[in-house]
């Protein structure tokens, strides 16, 4: 499979570039600074690109199989978070230009229902640093969920995700989060990654979100 993965320099994003090769993959990572982006392996291909530049990106993601969307416009006072649904709206247009069909989005875990008919983002523990990026990334949620033309996916992770092990053991839900039995939601990226790759091998979540836990 030929993969392209907008964002592969990132924590998430790195792990699914690392996971992509290991399973003997060609992928191409999209990144802001290529110059700064070390690791090397024959089947890897990295360019410099701006996701919200669509005629760019569909050229730069024509013949490949799939598009993983791992970008992030950081975290904290002055982030413009609005970017999370431009470029859901930016990296669609682009895959129809290309003709790719699947995407697979890299999304947040503030849009899962911890209640009937209640998200997290929207509950009074949501640390409030984190509610209004949680909120865009919400939007960008329902931006895919209009779309029924391509083979799409929004992957939310847990609660807590952060560098781990790779295990390859993992629960995977829809709606809800994941839960151990402590009632942890809780996910490694490298596990995080390893659910990226398998459902890109064998999908089982078009047109879903999906979510992971221990």
């Amino acid at each position: 499979m030929k993969i392209a993965i907008i964002g592969g320099s990132g924590n998430i994003g790195s792990r699914i570039t690392h996971e992509a090769l290991s399973r003997g993959h060609e992928v191409t990572v999209i990144v802001r600074h290529p110059d700064k982006y070390t690791l090397e392996n024959e089947s890897l291909t990295v360019t410099k690109g701006d996701v919200l530049q669509v005629d760019d990106l569909a050229a730069k993601i024509e013949d490949h199989d799939a598009v993983v969307v791992s970008y992030s416009p950081g975290w904290g006072p002055g982030t413009d978070y609005h970017k999370y649904t431009e470029v859901a709206y930016a990296v669609i247009e682009a895959a129809k230009k290309a003709g790719v069909k699947r995407i697979l989005n890299v999304g947040g875990a503030g849009s899962l229902y911890v209640a009937e008919g209640v998200q997290a983002v929207d509950t009074p523990d949501f640390p409030a640093e984190w509610k209004e990026g949680a909120a865009a990334m919400r939007d960008s949620l329902e931006i895919y969920r209009n779309e029924q033309d391509l083979e799409w996916t929004f992957f939310s992770p847990a609660f807590q995700i952060g560098p781990g092990k790779r295990t390859g053991r993992f629960r995977l839900g829809t709606e809800n989060p994941v839960v151990d039995e402590k009632g942890k939601s809780l996910i490694s990226y490298e596990d995080f990654a390893v659910a990226v790759l398998d459902e890109l091998e064998n999908p089982q979540y078009i047109r879903q979100r999906f979510t992971i836990g221990y």
